[in-house]
């Protein structure tokens, strides 16, 4: 057994105790998402057999549906009322919106430059930064106290935006890299990401009883879907992951806390309060990484641009869960702002 395998299985079981811990632990309490997907990555990366093509079957052609089971999930839990904010408060969603599709894709294609990353890999990271918000957005937000509707809201519309955005942002940011067909990539997202929430939205607005029955699963599925989308990309590219890992972390790591910073101080700047700037934060800082596997290998054809993705992802979770746990900490800045009001 070489030490790699060694070190490989340590890392599983280090990582699995630590999810099983944040059940029991006060301080760990959110990460075991985190911690889940870390042990799959370090499978992946021991056996990457296991995750390329068990029994004869192609695990990449499985990240699609994955992808589209995430998003009927977020379907489900959007409302009327989700989409009825933006008509009557359009001003944070408008500035979210704007924040998202510019801070992200040109932070993306700045320390893509920076770190001198492979042109493929460079491409990954752009694409990553043209998403939309992550998925997993909404429960940090409610965590770290946040606005919780005007993210769901944010989520909603970035994501409905991103088959007309993020393929011109890739042309004009990543064609320098790979070759970019804006039209392929506007379908891929409109079947991938479109069609799956617009499904499971109708289920929660027409079968109400059974987005019901459904929400108590699906949220389990689609934490597994997104461990196992990471776990194919990393088997997928393990070599070269080896090569630029510490580089692309170290991108990814930049990049995310770029978003932080400039989705909140922008924020801020534009006359939004503490409680929408941690929440602006949040979403302009988290990107939808299964959209972005499931692009790289779609139509970039490329699992060497999924990287940035597997990367970004884990990262992301583990200084989300760690802001959401020092702002949630505070006082509620909704209260403290009504307290000094009444005074």
């Amino acid at each position: 057994m070489s030490a790699v395998t060694v070190i490989g299985m340590l890392l599983i079981a280090v990582f699995l105790a630590l999810a099983l811990a944040t059940t029991r632990v006060k301080w760990l309490a959110g990460l075991g998402f985190t911690f889940g997907v870390l042990a799959a990555g370090a499978a992946a990366f021991t056996f990457p057999t296991w995750f390329i093509e068990p029994g004869g079957f192609a695990m990449k052609r499985a990240i699609g549906p994955l992808v589209q089971l995430i998003l009927l999930c977020m379907g489900m839990t959007l409302t009327l009322a989700d989409f009825a904010r933006v008509l009557s408060a359009p001003r944070a969603v408008v500035i979210g919106a704007v924040l998202q599709y510019s801070i992200m894709p040109l932070g993306a294609f700045v320390f893509a430059r920076l770190f001198h990353l492979e042109t493929e890999v460079a491409a990954g990271l752009i694409l990553i930064g043209a998403c939309p918000g992550g998925v997993s957005s909404n429960v940090i937000t409610y965590l770290a106290k946040g606005n919780v509707p005007l993210s769901v809201t944010m989520t909603a519309v970035s994501t409905l935006l991103s088959p007309f955005v993020t393929p011109f942002a890739m042309q004009w940011l990543a064609g320098a890299y790979v070759p970019v067909e804006v039209l392929p990539m506007m379908r891929s997202i409109l079947w991938m990401i479109i069609a799956p929430l617009a499904i499971g939205f109708a289920i929660r607005r027409f079968l109400p009883s059974l987005a019901e029955r459904l929400v108590s699963v699906l949220p389990a599925l689609a934490i597994v879907s997104i461990a196992l989308i990471v776990a194919i990309t990393v088997a997928m590219s393990r070599d070269d992951l080896a090569r630029v890992g510490l580089v692309l972390l170290a991108a990814s790591a930049c990049h995310n806390a770029t978003g932080y910073a400039l989705g909140y101080g922008a924020a801020r700047l534009l006359g939004l309060d503490v409680r929408d700037s941690r929440t602006m934060a949040l979403e302009v800082g988290l990107q939808n990484g299964g959209m972005a596997t499931g692009l790289a290998f779609s139509v970039l054809h490329s699992p060497a641009a999924a990287l940035a993705a597997a990367t970004f992802g884990p990262w992301s979770a583990i200084t989300s869960s760690a802001l959401a746990s020092w702002w949630g900490g505070q006082s509620n800045p909704q209260e403290t702002c009504d307290n000094r009001q009444s005074t």
